[in-house]
């Protein structure tokens, strides 16, 4: 069996990175961008961070900030009829996943109209053109949208997510500057950073997961560990700021390429029907969805539990693997998450509604164990 991995083809790392714009626009003999960015960062001024960069080099840019925190098949929509209104040629996308999944959904449309229908490109779509030039810059930890082959939509007609996988999607450049993060409130903080978590332990142990995606997701899972609780309690520290943007990127390279599981499949339906952000409903789901795939992990989630700097000696295959839960429990609970769904407004009577959109999730089939509706219930009521 080949594997295939695809990553950017050039990214940038570190503080002041951004700066590096002008001359990557140069080199790539692009004229006017297009700048995807929400209201939010707009107001607290992490836009301007970039844009004034843009501004001291002359480059033209319009801005498009009609972006929700779970983005619609209307923002997209919208953002294509900006994007051709505009005259721009590329895209820079500067923000969470929200911005940068619309950033893809223009682009993609931009260069394959026959798309124009937004959910069509649900699933694997054959497009055929590479979207539209994005220069990505992410502005939290956490979805690593910057390096990934994926983007999630709402259908607001049917009320769910649409995971969006295609190659051709991918930025072509990632510029991940922590600066841009030094804004995040503590509660995105916390949110976000488990969601890298949650990508690196669902990359490491679905059921494509092979031996160059496991190298990544091992150091992503590492670095998470060690840096997310300074992240979170000391929001302008250089050193866990820096520590989470490459540890959240680390872990999309991988899990972009090999898929992830059932905590995604469960998440998805959270935020189209309740709008709870994607890393709380992650962050709330994992730990209990660990447990669920236990038996058929159990030697990877003793690697995970020595990872997160757990001591395994003398324990059992069974209690190191269960210390594993144990340590992202911990951790989710020291930043922050909530651990119930009722803590979240979602109730007892919502549960089937979830548990439909999940077992049909474009995630859910990579879960190492596979699963069912009644499994999907189960483990929703077991958080509950």
């Amino acid at each position: 069996m080949s594997q295939r991995f695809i990553l950017n083809e050039q990214s940038y790392f570190g503080a002041g990175a951004r700066k590096e714009l002008p001359a990557i626009l140069a080199r790539m003999g692009l004229h006017k961008a297009l700048v995807c960015s929400d209201k939010g960062l707009i107001k607290v001024g992490t836009t301007a961070k970039v844009t004034e960069i843009l501004d001291a080099a002359s480059f033209p840019y319009e801005v498009y900030s009609e972006i929700k925190p779970n983005p619609t098949v209307t923002n997209v929509k919208q953002g294509i009829e900006a994007f051709k209104a505009s005259g721009a040629d590329c895209l820079i996308a500067i923000g969470g996943g929200s911005s940068m999944d619309t950033a893809k959904g223009i682009g993609i449309v931009a260069n394959n109209p026959e798309f124009a229908d937004i959910v069509s490109l649900e699933g694997c779509a054959p497009t055929q053109n590479k979207s539209v030039p994005i220069i990505a810059l992410p502005t939290t930890a956490g979805t690593g949208a910057e390096v990934t082959i994926n983007y999630v939509i709402i259908d607001e007609v049917r009320q769910a997510k649409m995971v969006c996988v295609d190659p051709n999607d991918i930025p072509a450049v990632a510029i991940v500057d922590p600066e841009l993060m030094y804004s995040l409130p503590k509660s995105l903080t916390a949110a976000t950073g488990m969601d890298a978590l949650t990508h690196a332990i669902e990359g490491y142990i679905t059921k494509g997961a092979w031996v160059m995606s496991d190298m990544y997701e091992l150091q992503a899972i590492k670095m998470i560990a060690e840096n997310l609780p300074l992240a979170v309690d000391e929001p302008t520290n250089p050193a866990g700021r820096e520590g989470m943007a490459l540890a959240q990127y680390i872990a999309a390279q991988a899990f972009s390429n090999v898929g992830l599981g059932l905590v995604h499949g469960m998440a998805h339906p959270m935020g189209a029907l309740h709008d709870i952000p994607h890393g709380v409903a992650n962050a709330l789901l994992l730990p209990t969805i660990m447990e669920f795939n236990m038996p058929v992990c159990i030697e990877k989630f003793g690697v995970i539990a020595r990872t997160m700097g757990v001591n395994t000696d003398g324990m059992t295959l069974a209690e190191a693997a269960q210390a594993a839960v144990e340590a992202v429990r911990a951790l989710a609970i020291r930043v922050g998450i909530p651990q119930h769904l009722s803590e979240l407004g979602i109730t007892e009577k919502d549960i089937p509604a979830l548990a439909e959109q999940a077992i049909r999730d474009v995630c859910t089939p990579g879960n190492p164990r596979d699963v069912n509706m009644e499994d999907i219930i189960r483990l929703y009521t077991a958080v509950l």
